[in-house]
């Protein structure tokens, strides 16, 4: 028989072998490296330990943004933005609110959220009165969520998941009773009073919340509103400075 089949020479040799490498890193972690490197660090310092240095300048800083930057754009890096939350945010003064007008201007930013629970406030550090204390600049670049008060079905369900991360057994007529407690008083006092329950029905030896464990400690200590009207019912017993 003769064989059509064209034959191909058999490579020879080494096999070469491709291995690429995927490090996570944060800005942070990058300026850590490039500090440690003018120090005779370098990468492996950040994993193996090192001494710790002392604050990052700015031209490290704008270094690191740079190198990033350019990793970017020859495609062998890729940025996943981060976010920064910063809670009762009213409480920034001018001078922390121009500082993150200039970082929400870089490419590296990572989403902000700022949240408050205030209306029109003053600007911390100043009499200017504005939304949410914030400057009006500020405002004007940013995208304002809403929010609404939480209604029982709300309250029962974040109850509900706070017991099962707790790992709390709860009777559903003791739970009834707190998203009841929770719907006129508010989620914070509910949720303490979820926990003081479990811990009233660990003392009792209860394999359950009960709702008479719930009762209990609604009995023993008070919300906003109850403490608020003790006071006034005992101002006069009580001592001022």
């Amino acid at each position: 028989d003769i064989d059509t089949r064209k034959k191909i020479p058999q490579p020879q040799g080494d096999v070469l072998k491709e291995k690429e490498f995927v490090y996570t890193l944060t800005l942070a972690d990058m300026d850590e490296i490039n500090a440690r490197q003018r120090m005779g660090g370098g990468i492996f310092s950040l994993f193996m330990g090192a001494t710790a240095t002392k604050e990052i300048d700015t031209e490290v800083r704008t270094a690191v943004d740079e190198a990033v930057k350019k990793m970017v754009d020859e495609e062998k890096a890729f940025i996943h933005p981060g976010v920064l939350f910063i809670d009762d945010s009213h409480l920034l003064d001018l001078e922390a609110f121009s500082f993150l007008g200039r970082a929400i201007e870089s490419e590296l930013v990572p989403i902000i959220i700022l949240a408050t629970n205030r209306g029109v406030t003053t600007i911390r550090g100043t009499d200017v009165k504005s939304p949410m204390g914030f400057p009006l600049d500020l405002v004007d670049r940013s995208v304002i969520i809403g929010t609404e008060d939480y209604d029982a079905e709300s309250i029962r369900e974040i109850l509900k998941i706070r017991s099962k991360e707790e790992k709390i057994n709860i009777k559903e007529n003791a739970l009834e009773k707190i998203t009841e407690v929770g719907a006129k008083t508010s989620l914070r006092y509910s949720v303490q009073l979820l926990s003081l329950a479990a811990q009233n029905a660990k003392s009792a030896k209860h394999k359950e919340v009960t709702i008479e464990d719930v009762e209990r400690v609604s009995k023993l200590f008070m919300d906003v509103s109850e403490a608020t009207q003790h006071l006034k019912k005992y101002e006069d017993k009580m001592m001022f400075h």
